[in-house]
């Protein structure tokens, strides 16, 4: 790789030092989920016996109890079923829909409309194969809340479209594929206590990705009944090769852990295939990953205003999730900045990033990032829909350094034009 211009030194630095207050704020956070993860770990007497694995049915596997009762106590949860088994976020949230959720029950989105492959899931999609597999197929009923002036959760709205028949309400923590508000602990609070105020038997669900670590406190920490994640994103530290968590209220992570193996089974069965060691290393790590990742956002957010494109959140906003967005004019730039961000990776690094159709989307998707783990994006990575606002959603970074080397490569090849 050639040497940077000056220039986009000078730019990359003058932003790093406006952000330093930011970066001590990020690092305060860490360092007190850290000691919360550790405790976890000195209270479930974590040893070596517990990375042993065993096969077939997977009975008795002492580890994955420990792995279970670990994330149960690092989010202040009654229970948790951590599994290799979940094949995605998107699979992991929609075996604790379906896990709960039963014909003429009702669904409902507080924070807007959810991202495209949680719409495939509720039923919001063309492809009748879909349609008949997903939540409204099944007879679930979906409404949601629209957002107010698009960006933020309309708080006083909310309890008209808790109707009689509403069973569990969607609480979507991260921005998706969007320009609105990712919602903040404080929030995700307030949106709780008023469900609860109108019907307490309302399950209060989190879709938890993207947002772990970000803060101190967790949703289950401000009276969610249930959150999931993916462990390709933060909680699995970057070394966690496939999975996803559910945790929150007994009952409830039990008929979730049913939908995931089988009636009867639950969370007894399923051989960890010698995952459970790089599981828990990965949580472990996650709160430092996790700050560097952070880091790199509130760096490329400072970057892009000094360079005049609009980014979301700012340089100075509270971060609630990994996600920087950055807006462009149109689909070249859009592939342009893609291309530059691969070009920077680690891995394969010599590939150019084209559209394509990607399962649970309506419109092609231009991804990037060149991960040890594929889809990884705790990772440095970014992708897109081909469609206007024209916008990237960059996210993760385990090193900060790599993404401030990639960095100062974008804004070289953006000054060349």
């Amino acid at each position: 790789m050639a040497d940077f211009s000056s220039k986009a030194i000078d730019i990359v630095e003058s932003a790093q030092n406006e952000v330093k207050k930011r970066f001590d704020e990020i690092d305060s956070i860490a360092e007190f989920n850290q000691k919360k993860v550790l405790d976890a770990f000195y209270k479930n007497k974590i040893g070596q016996e517990h990375f042993y694995t065993v096969s077939g049915y997977g009975h008795d596997d002492i580890g994955r109890e420990k792995l279970d009762s670990l994330y149960a106590d690092i989010f202040n949860a009654q229970d948790a079923i951590v599994r290799p088994h979940f094949v995605s976020g998107s699979h992991t949230i929609a075996c604790a829909l379906f896990g709960i959720l039963r014909y003429n029950d009702r669904l409902v989105s507080i924070a807007g409309e959810p991202y495209d492959t949680m719409q495939t899931i509720i039923g919001k999609t063309n492809n009748k194969t879909d349609y008949l597999s997903s939540l409204m197929g099944h007879g679930v009923k979906y409404s949601e809340v629209p957002l107010k002036d698009g960006l933020n959760v309309d708080f006083e709205n909310i309890e008209k479209y808790l109707l009689p028949d509403t069973k569990m309400v969607l609480i979507q923590r991260s921005r998706g594929y969007s320009l609105r508000n990712s919602l903040d602990i404080e929030d995700i609070k307030k949106i709780v206590e008023i469900v609860k105020s109108k019907n307490p038997s309302i399950c209060t669900f989190v879709d938890n990705c993207y947002g772990e670590f970000t803060q101190k406190l967790e949703p289950t920490d401000v009276g969610a009944d249930l959150i999931a994640g993916s462990l390709i994103k933060n909680p699995g530290g970057s070394i966690v090769e496939a999975g996803g968590y559910i945790l929150g209220r007994k009952d409830y992570v039990d008929l979730a852990s049913r939908r995931l193996t089988a009636p009867g089974i639950g969370q007894m069965g399923g051989a960890m295939h010698n995952q459970t060691r790089l599981i828990m290393q990965g949580i472990f790590m996650a709160p430092m990953i996790v700050a560097n990742a952070l880091k790199g956002a509130v760096l490329a957010s400072k970057v892009f205003e000094k360079m005049g494109y609009k980014t979301h959140p700012n340089a100075n906003a509270k971060r609630t999730d990994l996600i920087q967005t950055i807006k462009f004019n149109n689909e070249k730039e859009q592939q342009a900045f893609c291309s530059i961000i691969q070009k920077y990776s680690p891995i394969e690094s010599y590939l150019t990033p084209i559209p394509d159709t990607v399962p649970g989307y309506e419109c092609k998707l231009l991804m990037a990032g060149g991960t040890f783990v594929e889809g990884s994006t705790i990772e440095l990575s970014a992708d897109g829909p081909l469609r206007d606002p024209w916008a990237i959603y960059m996210q993760g970074g385990i090193s900060y350094y790599h993404v401030k080397i990639a960095l100062k490569g974008i804004v070289d090849e953006l000054l060349k034009g």
